[in-house]
Parts: C-alpha cells; sequence; structure tokens
C-alpha cells in the first residue's frame, strides 16, 4: 500500500482504503535529560494524544531479535508504524526516545506520518552527571556519553526544554509546543 490524500492504495489493483496521515512528535533527549521523568506529566498535559515512552517495547522487541542484537531501524520503524495506527483514531502521537530526525528520515513507515516534530528535553551537564551517577549500578551510565549527546543534541534539534527544576512545568511547555504545531495543520 502506498499513501495518498487520506487514502493508503494499492499500486497493483488501485483499491483504496481511508487512512490518516498526521504529524508525529518526537521528545529526544540524552540519558538523563528527564524524558522518563516528564511521561506521566506529558500523559496528564497531552489527553488529546497518544505519548509513549520508546523504552516500553526495547525488552520484548529485543527477544523478538533474539538472538540477533535489537534491530535499531526496525525498532524505530515499529514506532512509525504505531504513530500511524494511533492517526487512525485522529490522535496525534508523541514519542519520548532517544530518536534522531535523520534516523527516521529513509525509514519504510516514514511514509505514513506527515511531518515530524522534534523537541529536545535537556538539563544542565552538573544535573545530568548527578542523576545518572544516582541510577542503580545495573543500569548503564556512560557519563561522557551522554554529556557528549546531549551537546550534539542542542545544534541539531531547535526546540529546546530544560528539565533542571519542574517536569510538570516541562511537560506543559511540551504540551504547548504541540499544540500550536497542531493548530497550524
Amino acid at each position: 500500500m502506498q499513501p495518498r490524500d487520506c487514502s493508503a492504495v494499492c499500486p497493483a489493483c488501485g483499491a483504496s482504503q481511508r487512512a490518516l496521515r498526521l504529524p508525529l512528535f518526537v521528545v529526544t533527549g540524552a540519558s538523563g535529560s528527564g524524558k522518563t521523568t516528564v511521561y506521566p506529566h506529558l500523559v496528564r498535559a497531552l489527553p488529546e494524544c497518544v505519548v509513549f515512552d520508546v523504552d516500553w517495547l526495547m525488552d520484548s522487541f529485543g527477544q523478538a531479535c533474539a538472538p540477533a542484537p535489537l534491530s535499531w531501524p526496525a525498532f524505530r520503524d515499529a514506532w512509525l508504524s504505531i504513530a500511524h495506527g494511533a492517526a487512525q483514531g485522529g490522535r496525534h502521537t508523541v514519542l519520548l526516545g532517544p530518536f534522531l530526525p535523520d534516523q527516521l528520515a529513509s525509514l519504510p513507515a516514514r511514509r505514513w506520518v506527515t511531518d515530524i516534530h522534534f523537541a529536545v528535553l535537556d538539563c544542565s551537564d552538573d544535573v545530568r552527571r548527578a542523576r545518572l551517577a544516582a541510577r542503580p549500578q545495573w543500569r548503564e551510565r556512560a557519563i561522557g556519553e551522554h554529556i557528549a549527546f546531549a551537546a550534539h543534541l542542542r545544534t541539531i534539534v531547535p526546540m529546546l526544554v530544560r528539565t533542571d527544576a519542574s517536569p510538570a512545568d516541562a511537560a506543559e511547555r511540551v504540551a504547548g509546543w504541540v499544540r500550536e504545531h497542531v493548530g497550524r495543520a
């Protein structure tokens, strides 16, 4: 099936069915930026959207790929397909996860969403260090790598939302950003 306006069309026979395509909102951030902490506040702030933490499927998707390692492109593509499914109910999807614009651009399911808007959750390097150091021993830390990734995100994603203080305030700012884009569409 191929998208055409608000339909999915079979290229072989021309049969079509309704298939809404909506913008997707990705709230990215390096580890320790507050994605998981902001999540429940964002769900409350955006009841008209479907909000997901992409980590929810990490273990299940990893098991599905076993014994091979997790396929990151397939994992990201699955989330684009989930967003397309949510669009069929007329709801926009907000994904919280460490995705980058270039990682989604050429995926097969990319054609089923319209614009993809990115915002980055961010905090000071000192706050990030403290958050990562406070994690349980079993969690990966790689503090230097996450600080470098956060610096990279600041250069490629213009919409920056600080999480140093209040997760609820950060969620409200993200919700306003989503509504602003939805209102323009």
